[in-house]
C-alpha cells in the first residue's frame, strides 16, 4: 500500500512529538533550576502557577521563563498610625501658634490694666464715634449687598444671559483686586482732582473723606459674598417648584416669599453672615477714602491703628477684643448655618432628583 497520502498526517505527528519533548525539556531544566514548591490545595505548585499566569500572558517565549512582575507593597497599619498623630500633631502646633496663642493674648493685654480700664476705653468718645460708623457702614452695605446678592443670583440661574462668564468674573473683582487698589479707585473718580468730584463738591457733596465714601468702599469690598453664596444654592435647587407655583397662578413675590426664599434662606443668612465679618473689619479701603480724620472717619479698625501707633497698646488691645468677641461670635454662628446648610441640600438634591 502507498503510505504516501499519510504522509501529512505523519508530519503533524512529529511535529506534536517536537513540542511535547521541548515542553518536557522546558519542565526538566525547571525543576533543576527552582526548588520544588510545595502545592496548593488545587493540587498545583506556586511554580506551576506562576509558569500557567505567565504563559497565559505572555511570558513564555521559546521555553525561556521570565521571573514573576513584582507585587505592590503596601505600608502597615503602623505607619499609617504614625503618619495620622505626626499630623495631627503638626496641625495642634500649627492652630495653637497662629490661632488659639494671638486670640488668647489679645484678651490678656486688654485686660492687662483692669476691667476698669477696659470698660473706659470702651465708653471714651472716640471709640463711641469709631463704632457709631463702623455700625452705619455695615447697616447700608449688608442690605444692599443682599438685595444685589439675590438680584444677581436669580438673573444668573434662572435666565440665560449673555456674557454670564464676563458678569460672574465681574462679581469677583473685588476678591482679586486690592482693598488698597479699590480705595484708589475712589479717590481717582471722586477726588478733589477728578471732574466728577470737583462737580460734588461745588453742590455740598463731598464723598472721599467722608461717610458716603466709606460706605462706598465697604460696599465695594463686600458685594461678591452673598452672590456667590447663592449661585450654586440656586443651581442646586432648579427651577422646577418656581415654575410649577407660577403655573398655578402664583405671581413673582408670592412665588420668592413662599417657593424661593424658603429654599435659599440658609445659604443667603451664610452670605450675610460672611458680608457683615468682612464689613466689620474692613481696613485696606477704608483707610485710603478716610482720612483718618479722627472722630469722623475712623472705624474701628482704624481707631485701633491711631491707639496703636500712639503706643496705647492696652486701649488698642481693648478695642481688639471687641472686634475679636464679633469675630469668633460669627464664627460660631457661621459654623451652626453651615452645618444646617450641608443638612438642607442633600435633601433638596433628593426632592429634584
Amino acid at each position: 500500500m502507498n503510505n504516501s497520502r499519510f504522509h501529512p498526517t505523519n508530519e503533524r505527528g512529529r511535529v506534536c512529538l517536537r513540542t511535547r519533548t521541548d515542553r518536557i525539556a522546558t519542565t526538566i531544566e525547571r525543576d533543576r533550576v527552582s526548588p520544588i514548591q510545595p502545592r496548593s490545595a488545587s493540587g498545583l505548585s506556586d511554580a506551576d502557577g506562576v509558569v500557567s499566569t505567565q504563559a497565559q500572558s505572555g511570558d513564555v517565549t521559546a521555553g525561556v521563563l521570565r521571573p514573576p512582575r513584582p507585587q505592590p507593597v503596601f505600608p502597615s497599619t503602623r505607619t499609617f498610625l504614625s503618619a495620622r498623630v505626626v499630623l495631627t500633631t503638626c496641625t495642634i502646633v500649627l492652630m495653637s501658634l497662629l490661632l488659639i496663642l494671638p486670640l488668647v493674648q489679645v484678651f490678656l493685654a486688654a485686660f492687662r490694666n483692669g476691667a476698669g480700664f477696659w470698660l473706659s476705653t470702651l465708653t471714651d468718645p472716640f471709640t463711641l464715634s469709631a463704632l457709631k460708623l463702623t455700625a452705619i457702614a455695615v447697616l447700608i452695605a449688608v442690605p444692599l449687598n443682599t438685595v444685589f446678592g439675590i438680584a444677581a443670583a436669580w438673573l444668573l440661574t434662572r435666565h440665560r444671559v449673555p456674557g454670564r462668564s464676563a458678569i460672574l468674573t465681574l462679581i469677583d473683582l473685588p476678591f482679586s483686586v486690592s482693598p488698597v487698589v479699590s480705595g484708589l479707585m475712589f479717590i481717582l473718580i471722586f477726588g478733589a482732582h477728578s471732574a466728577l468730584g470737583v462737580w460734588l463738591i461745588e453742590h455740598g457733596v463731598q464723598v472721599v473723606f467722608a461717610v458716603p465714601g466709606i460706605v462706598l468702599a465697604t460696599v465695594f469690598v463686600t458685594f461678591p459674598f452673598v452672590a456667590r453664596e447663592l449661585i450654586p444654592v440656586m443651581e442646586a435647587i432648579g427651577p422646577e417648584e418656581e415654575m410649577a407655583a407660577v403655573s398655578l397662578g402664583a405671581r413673582g413675590w408670592q412665588m420668592f416669599r413662599r417657593i424661593t426664599l424658603p429654599n435659599i434662606r440658609w445659604g443667603l443668612l451664610y452670605g450675610i453672615i460672611l458680608c457683615t465679618a468682612r464689613a466689620v473689619g474692613e481696613f485696606g479701603a477704608v483707610s485710603v477714602v478716610s482720612g483718618h480724620i479722627r472722630g469722623r472717619t475712623n472705624t474701628l479698625p482704624l481707631h485701633i491703628e491711631v491707639l496703636f501707633n500712639e503706643y496705647q497698646t492696652a486701649a488698642a488691645f481693648a478695642v481688639a477684643s471687641v472686634l475679636t468677641l464679633f469675630a469668633v461670635f460669627t464664627l460660631v454662628i457661621k459654623e451652626v448655618v453651615s452645618r444646617r446648610l450641608a443638612i438642607t441640600e442633600p435633601a433638596g438634591h433628593e426632592g429634584n432628583a
